[in-house]
């Protein structure tokens, strides 16, 4: 009878094992592609980048493709005053520019994954660069779950992966609205915004990566106009990690 090695089997059996689950570690960590738009109402080169982002939010809307609007408030003083703007959102213009070493700011300026800026209007490398950046394993895995309990949210939140020098950002986000805007350089125009971020929350991730952070809401928020959206930022380099949008649990 004629003997069978086993040690090359049982090794041909271990090297399977192993590239089956790189495959399912990698397949778990999907591409994902998040889009930070810095606009504003007062800018008459903004609504064409607004209206892209409604397009790209409708269409990837059951993907890991997240929008994120901030309505920067420089533009405000040239004769309009935007109702969404925020102080905070062009520092966060500002703190990209930092990271990516690109002076002066713009808008409208879309950052994807906090690693390349385009012009948010030019719609064709917008798209192929959404696509790039899904073909890329997302390098953490986060999961995010929320309940409302009056005006505040609790956001339990899992991370899987190195989140060296990164922070957890939850984004409160109004899906959509329109504004009359009377004066500036839109005067006489009624224009359309997306995903319009009203907070944006910077939290410490815990040690096990695991945990749960209550913020205060906007008096307004709903779960059917607006949605949490959750992301990893490497505050070293900018660098988005990871993304998700947080699914809400009834209490």
């Amino acid at each position: 009878m004629k003997k069978i090695k086993l040690i090359p089997i049982l090794s041909a059996l271990f090297l399977l094992a192993g590239i089956t689950a790189f495959a399912q570690n990698n397949t778990n960590k999907k591409g994902f592609a998040v889009l930070e738009l810095f606009t504003s109402e007062g800018c008459s080169s903004c609504p064409p980048a607004d209206e892209l982002m409604g397009k790209i939010q409708n269409e990837y809307q059951d993907s890991n493709v997240y929008v994120l609007s901030y309505h920067v408030d420089y533009w405000d003083k040239q004769g309009w005053k935007d109702i969404f703007s925020n102080a905070n959102n062009t520092k966060r213009q500002y703190d990209y520019a930092q990271f990516l070493g690109k002076e002066p700011i713009y808008t409208p300026q879309l950052i994807i994954n906090g690693k390349a800026d385009y012009v948010g209007s030019q719609e064709t490398i917008v798209r192929n660069a959404v696509k790039t950046a899904l073909l890329k394993p997302a390098n953490v895995d986060l999961s995010l779950q929320a309940s409302q309990t009056s005006n505040n949210l609790a956001i339990n939140y899992s991370v899987e992966g190195n989140t060296k020098n990164s922070k957890l950002l939850i984004a409160i986000v109004q899906k959509s609205a329109k504004s009359n805007v009377k004066r500036g350089e839109n005067a006489h125009r009624v224009l359309s915004h997306y995903q319009i971020v009203h907070q944006l929350n910077l939290i410490e991730i815990a040690k096990d990566k695991k945990g749960t952070s209550v913020i205060h809401l906007p008096k307004n928020f709903n779960t059917k106009d607006f949605e949490v959206i959750g992301f990893v930022q490497d505050l070293k380099t900018g660098n988005v990690l990871g993304a998700d949008k947080a699914v809400f649990q009834s209490i």
